[in-house]
Parts: structure tokens; sequence; C-alpha cells
């Protein structure tokens, strides 16, 4: 079961604009990117109950790297840009994931400020046009 909640600020002090909670009980993903995500911040911490050295690595494809993850440890990981996964677990062990990001949505909206895309183009076709140009250079 996974939720996604999104809030001003998940935590105090927190830079993150969004979090998504699986809880499991045996967390793993398929290799893929986040590609909507921020591409320069991701924030993901693992919690459960099982044996890292055996089995719950997270692997950078790209990088070809294979990580022993443990419960309780956090990593910044550039998911937007790294392909990646994470194994599964031991049988009757468990693992859970709490992912911290801030959704590319989030920055395109307060780069037209804090205006929908269709806002702008309807109202403001220059400025439309602006983001536009800034998008491809």
């Amino acid at each position: 079961m996974q939720a996604v909640l999104s809030s001003n600020s998940n935590f105090p002090k927190s830079e993150f604009a969004c979090i998504t909670v699986n809880f499991g009980p045996c967390t793993r993903t398929h290799i893929h990117t986040n590609a909507k995500n921020t591409a320069h911040d991701m924030c993901a911490t693992t919690l459960g109950s099982f044996n890292p050295k055996l089995r719950g690595h997270l692997v950078l494809w790209d990088l070809k790297v294979l990580i022993e993850f443990p419960p309780g440890c956090t990593i910044l990981l550039l998911s937007a840009l790294l392909y990646h996964l994470n194994t599964g677990v031991q049988t009757h062990k468990t693992r859970y994931s709490v992912t911290q990001y801030t959704a590319g949505g989030i920055w395109c909206w307060l780069d037209g400020g804090s205006w929908t895309k269709v806002n702008i183009k309807h109202s403001n076709p220059e400025g439309w046009q602006k983001l536009q140009v800034h998008k491809k250079g």
C-alpha cells in the first residue's frame, strides 16, 4: 500500500514539498527513473526488519553499483536522472520506504508566477512565449 501526501512542509525544516510512504510489507521497485521529479533532489529512507547483506539492495543501474541499504538509512539520490531499483527482502522479513521529493511541476508552477500553464497562455501570451523560449534555452 502506498500513500502520497503533499503539503507546504512534511516535517519542520524539510526542503521537500512531497512525501510518499510505502507501507510494504515487502517494498521493492522495478528499474525506473522518477522523471517527473526535480532533477537535483530526492531523499529516500528505508525501514523494516531485513538483512541488507543478503537482500534488499539498492541498485544504481546506470552506475553499475549495488548498495547494501540497511533499515533506518537515508540516501540522497538523483532519482530523476539515474535508473534505480530495490531488490526484494528475505521471506518473512519486512521493508517499508519513506521518500521525500519535490515534483518538477511545482517548480514549473513557481516559475510561472504561481499561475497554471493554461492561465498564463490565455491571460499573458507574452509571458507564455517567454517561458517557451526559456525551456528551449
